[in-house]
């Protein structure tokens, strides 16, 4: 606002806007009219200015264009308002604080705090707690896991579990699984379990085993994992069956662990088209670190005198050995084998016929079998240690078995002493069927008419077939009038009986070949297909 009093005491005119409180001004020419403007200050006044504005003067005595402006102005944020405006806006706003304080609080339009969200929302966990304590669950893993609002539905959960034979005690073992919603992730998960073969029967020990399963995605994590398994030439029939084996394989990351076991294997020599079988036997492999598990048994074993492609062959046929704990089992028992005077040479021979004997409890099978030896038949320590190599398989043979066949051989007339020779020559006596050895001693004593002595000698004849080997040979010689020792007769393959029986001259003392274990016998590769149907891989078992 500008105002022009001439001939006026200016010291006056400060009192005077001071009580009107005037902060800017406005200036019409127009005689003998005053327009005055006001204009609120809100937070900051700027000291009155004494302003010489001889231009912007407003006076009914246009003659005198002399004098002064006060200019009082408040601002906020570089604004100016009018006196006028901030007075509506006082009153705006007490209206506004009247109004406020008599909104109801049950109207409509009110909401919940957050604190009281928060304090709704422990007194509801503290509830669901309380819920599974009083079953016997401990939830102190449970904090900070999103779980039901309402124990109703927490009881729902719990209830879905036991229905798939789920215990408190199994839930105990993994509490995370209440974080699992039975809609969203529980039923999918095992419906698509269910589409892929996977027996309902099985769905316990499943998820005991593995319940991380429930966390899972069909798309993102299951799936991928199974098209991997079908990709590594498992049988889509044999991928349930390797599931309910090894559930844990659902959890793992395709290019890690599995993709490295599977690529070690084929670099040592397991042929590509086994790997399917193999993995279909014992799918722990896909789980196993090459150079934690894998390798460190591969060339302990090469130690030993087993070749790496010898060991691939034993991982074809056998791939559970590579789940025996290299230092917790294998290690001790071959230090065990050694005490019973199994020679380091014949070390390889013996894992290689039955590589069993690395895995199982040897220290009391050994002491427990030479002990019983000892006391049927009078073996001594050092011949304990020959019969292993021979026939490593006889830690496992029972007590029965070993009776009824010593029994049958002092029948056949042979002494004590006999009988211990013929052990300890050819150990597989002890396991053969009593049955088909009845006939073919049969045959020697009432056909070939040979003396108890040569069985003595040769008691391997036992393990030829009768029919396939033993009487067309012996047919063959008598029609040469051959006399040779059943050694000679027996110990050599067809092609090579066929070239001696084409021989101008025969040795009948010719040197039989030794029958102890051929390690290239057992590294050349395996032509046998495997079956389209799962198989498990039992133990042999000795009676």
């Amino acid at each position: 606002m500008i105002v022009h009093f001439p001939n006026a005491d200016y010291s006056d005119f400060t009192s005077l806007l001071k009580d009107m409180k005037v902060t800017s001004y406005a200036s019409l020419a127009k005689p003998n009219f005053l327009l005055v403007h006001y204009e609120l200050p809100v937070f900051k006044f700027h000291r009155p200015q004494l302003i010489p504005v001889p231009s912007l003067c407003v006076s009914s005595y246009p003659g005198k264009r002399c004098g002064f402006v006060m200019k009082l102005q408040s601002t906020v944020a570089g604004r100016t308002r009018s006196s006028t405006d901030v007075d509506l806006s006082r009153s705006k706003k007490d209206k506004f604080n009247r109004e406020s304080k008599e909104v109801n609080p049950s109207s409509f339009y009110t909401h919940p705090t957050l604190l009281q969200m928060k304090n709704e929302r422990i007194a509801n966990r503290a509830l669901v707690y309380e819920f599974l304590r009083g079953i016997g669950i401990v939830p102190d893993e449970l904090d900070g896991l999103e779980l039901p609002v309402t124990a109703e539905v927490m009881r729902e959960r719990v209830d879905f579990l036991h229905k798939l034979g789920l215990t408190i005690e199994d839930i105990n073992n993994y509490p995370l699984v209440l974080g699992c919603s039975v809609k969203k992730n529980m039923v999918p998960v095992l419906d698509y379990l269910g589409k892929l073969g996977v027996r309902k029967s099985t769905f316990t020990e499943f998820l005991r085993r593995y319940p991380q399963v429930l966390h899972a995605s069909v798309v993102v994590d299951l799936a991928p994992v199974v098209k991997y398994l079908e990709g590594i030439d498992i049988k889509p029939n044999d991928i349930p069956r390797v599931l309910e084996k090894y559930p844990e394989v659902l959890g793992f990351k395709l290019e890690g662990t599995m993709s490295t076991s599977v690529a070690y294997l084929v670099g040592i020599g397991v042929a590509r088209r086994e790997i399917g079988p193999v993995l279909t036997k014992y799918p722990e492999i896909l789980g196993m670190r090459v150079g934690r598990v894998i390798k460190p048994f591969v060339e302990y074993l090469g130690s030993l005198g087993i070749p790496s492609l010898a060991v691939a062959r034993l991982i074809e046929k056998r791939p559970h050995i590579l789940g025996f704990g290299l230092d917790e089992r294998v290690k001790p028992n071959v230090k065990f084998l050694l005490e019973y005077n199994v020679r380091q040479t014949s070390l390889a021979g013996v894992i290689a016929q039955y590589p069993e004997i690395i895995g199982i409890d040897l220290e009391k099978k050994l002491e427990s079998q030479r002990g019983f030896l000892s006391s049927i038949i009078e073996l001594g320590h050092e011949d304990f240690g020959r019969v292993i190599e021979k026939m490593p398989q006889i830690v496992s043979l029972s007590d029965k078995a070993i009776v009824r066949h010593v029994n049958f051989l002092k029948e056949c007339g042979f002494s004590l002493e006999q009988v211990k020779r013929m052990v300890v020559g050819c150990p597989q006596l002890l396991a053969l069927n009593v049955d088909i050895m009845k006939r073919s001693f049969d045959y020697f004593k009432s056909t070939m008419d040979r003396p108890l002595d040569d069985l003595v000698t040769f008691p391997a004849y036992f393990t030829y077939g009768l029919e396939s080997t033993v009487k067309p040979r012996h047919k063959m010689i008598m029609r040469k009038g051959v006399k040779c020792s059943l050694g000679w007769l027996l110990n050599c393959s067809d092609e090579k009986f066929e070239e001696r029986m084409s021989y101008d001259s025969i040795d009948v003392e010719e040197i039989e070949v030794d029958s102890s274990f051929d390690m290239n016998t057992l590294m050349k590769p395996s032509h046998e297909e495997s079956d389209s149907e799962y198989e498990d891989d039992t133990d042999d078992e000795y009676e």
